[in-house]
C-alpha cells in the first residue's frame, strides 16, 4: 500500500472521529482546528513513510492525495450528520421560525424578488451547503497535506545527506 493511501485512510478515520466529536457543544471549534493539524499531519506521515531518497515534489503530491482522502472521509461524515440533524431536528420548522424573526423590510425584499423562504427549508440546502464546504475543505486539505509532506521531506532529506 502506498504511503499516501495509508496516511489518507488513517487520516480519514481520525477525521470521522473529529466530526463526531464536533457534535458535542463547544467542542466543535477545537475539532475544526484539530482538523487543520490533521491535514498537515497526514502529509508528514506520507513523507516519513516514503522510501529514501525523499523528494519534496513527490512528497507534496502524496501529501495532497492523503489530505484529499482525509477531507473526503470527514466531509462525508459531516454530510450525513447535517442531513440527519436537519431532518430529525426539525430543520424546516427552525428555518421558518428564524425567517419570521427577520425585520419586515428584509422579508418584504425576499417577497419582492419572488423568493419563497420555504424553498430553503428542505434537506437539499443542507446537502448542498455541506457539499460546498466539503469541496472547499478538500482543497484546503490538499494544500496543507502537500505543505506538510514537502517540508518534512526536505528536512528528512537534509538529515539523510549529512549523516
Amino acid at each position: 500500500m502506498s504511503p499516501s493511501l495509508k496516511a489518507g485512510l488513517i487520516g480519514a478515520a481520525a477525521a470521522v472521529v473529529l466530526a463526531l466529536l464536533g457534535l458535542i457543544p463547544c467542542v466543535g471549534i477545537c475539532t475544526s482546528l484539530l482538523s487543520l493539524v490533521l491535514y498537515v499531519g497526514v502529509g508528514v506521515l506520507v513523507a516519513l513513510w516514503m522510501d529514501a531518497p525523499r523528494q519534496a515534489g513527490k512528497a507534496a503530491g502524496g501529501g495532497a492525495v492523503a489530505g484529499l482522502i482525509t477531507a473526503f472521509g470527514g466531509g462525508v461524515t459531516n454530510l450525513v450528520i447535517s442531513v440527519i440533524q436537519f431532518t430529525v431536528g426539525g430543520g424546516a420548522t427552525a428555518m421558518m421560525r428564524q425567517f419570521r424573526q427577520l425585520p419586515p423590510e428584509i422579508r418584504d425584499s425576499w417577497r419582492d424578488l419572488g423568493l419563497d423562504p420555504s424553498m430553503l427549508a428542505n434537506p437539499g440546502w443542507a446537502i448542498g451547503g455541506t457539499a460546498l464546504c466539503c469541496g472547499l475543505g478538500m482543497l484546503l486539505a490538499a494544500a496543507l497535506g502537500a505543505a506538510g509532506a514537502a517540508v518534512t521531506a526536505s528536512i528528512k532529506r537534509g538529515q539523510e545527506t549529512t549523516v
